[in-house]
C-alpha cells in the first residue's frame, strides 16, 4: 500500500513576532515495514533547517527562522509505502510469549527505562483499576496487551481536546474521557504497571477522517515483547495497529515526539489561531517494469 499525506500546521499572530527554533517530529521511521518514498517540507516564513537523530532513533527536523512573521506555516507532504506482512498473532510456539514478560539479561538496561513510570500524579487508582478489571493470561503476554488496548478503548470515551500537554494516566481514568494522545499514555503506564516495557508513538492513521482531510495527527502504544519484538496497540480504536498506522516519533515520555513543539518571543494574546490538518490518500502501486 502507497500513502500519500500531507500535514499543513498553521499559527497566526496579531502582528509579526519573533520565531524561536522549532522541533519537528514529522518524518516516518523507515524500517522493514515502512519506506519513505519522498518527503518535502514546506516552511515559511524564511529558516535554515538542520536535521538530527535523537536517543530514541527519530529523524528531528531543527528549524531557525530568519525573520519575523505574523503567520507560521508547516506542511509536511510525504508518500510512504507500506510493505507486507504486517505482524500478526501467531498462537503457537514459539510466538506465544509467557506473561509477565521475562527479558533477555543483555535487554535489562533498555526495559527496565521503558517500564519506568513517567506519570507526575499517583498510580494507585489506575492500579486498582487494572487488578479489578484486567483479565491477565499467563500464557499470551501478547493477548494480555490486546486485552489491556481492549479495555482502555471500553473505558475512556474519545473526547477531542484543544488544550495543550496530555493528561496524566489516573486524570483520563477520573474523566473517564480524553484524546487520542491521552488514551496512549494510559495504556503506556498501565503496561509499565504490569511489568512490561511500553513507550509513547505519534504518527498517522489513515483513515475515514484523514481521507476527508478532517484528521489530526494520532497517537497509540508500543510494547516490547521478547522475540516479537515492539508491538503496536491503538486503545483509540480499541485494536492493535495495522499498515494504515504510520509511526513518526517513539518515546518514553509524549513530550518527546510532539509533531511540532517550538516558541515565540510576545504575549499568549499574540498567537490568534493554530489550524492542523492531515489529509490521506491511498496512490497506485508502482508497476515493475516489463522483462526485457
Amino acid at each position: 500500500m502507497r500513502l500519500k499525506i500531507e500535514h499543513t500546521t498553521t499559527y497566526r499572530y496579531c502582528r509579526p513576532v519573533e520565531l524561536r527554533r522549532h522541533r519537528l517530529v514529522l518524518r516516518p521511521r523507515e524500517g522493514h515495514d515502512l519506506r519513505v518514498e519522498q518527503m518535502t517540507l514546506r516552511l515559511e516564513p524564511a529558516y535554515r533547517l538542520e536535521w538530527a537523530r535523537d536517543i530514541f532513533g527519530n529523524s528531528i527536523a531543527l528549524v531557525d527562522w530568519l525573520e519575523p512573521s505574523d503567520t507560521l506555516s508547516i506542511v509536511n507532504d510525504v508518500v510512504v509505502e507500506r510493505i507486507p506482512p504486517f505482524p500478526v498473532r501467531e498462537l503457537h510456539a514459539p510466538w506465544q510469549t509467557p506473561f509477565p514478560p521475562r527479558y533477555e539479561t543483555i535487554e535489562e538496561p533498555v526495559t527496565t527505562t521503558y517500564q519506568q513510570s513517567t506519570s507526575d500524579d499517583t498510580l494507585d487508582d489506575v492500579r486498582d483499576w487494572l487488578t479489578r478489571s484486567l483479565t491477565t493470561r499467563s500464557e499470551d503476554a501478547e493477548g494480555t496487551m490486546l486485552a489491556l488496548c481492549e479495555l482502555v478503548h471500553a473505558t475512556i470515551g474519545y473526547r477531542r481536546r484543544e488544550e495543550k500537554g496530555v493528561q496524566g494516566a489516573a486524570q483520563t481514568l477520573r474523566l473517564a474521557s480524553g484524546s487520542c494522545r491521552d488514551m496512549a499514555t494510559l495504556m503506556m503506564e498501565s503496561a509499565r504497571l504490569l511489568g512490561v516495557a511500553a513507550r509513547f508513538a505519534s504518527g498517522y492513521l489513515h483513515g475515514t477522517a484523514s481521507m476527508a482531510g478532517h484528521a489530526s495527527t494520532h497517537a497509540w502504544t508500543e510494547v516490547y515483547l521478547p522475540l516479537l519484538g515492539w508491538r503496536g496497540f491503538d486503545p483509540t480504536i480499541g485494536s492493535a495497529t495495522s499498515l494504515r498506522h504510520v509511526v513518526t516519533g517513539v518515546s518514553t515520555h509524549p513530550r518527546g515526539v510532539m509533531p511540532v513543539s517550538g516558541s515565540f518571543v510576545g504575549q499568549r494574546s499574540d498567537c490568534v489561531s493554530m489550524i492542523v490538518s492531515v489529509r490521506t490518500s491511498e496512490l497506485p502501486s508502482e508497476l515493475s517494469p516489463l522483462p526485457q
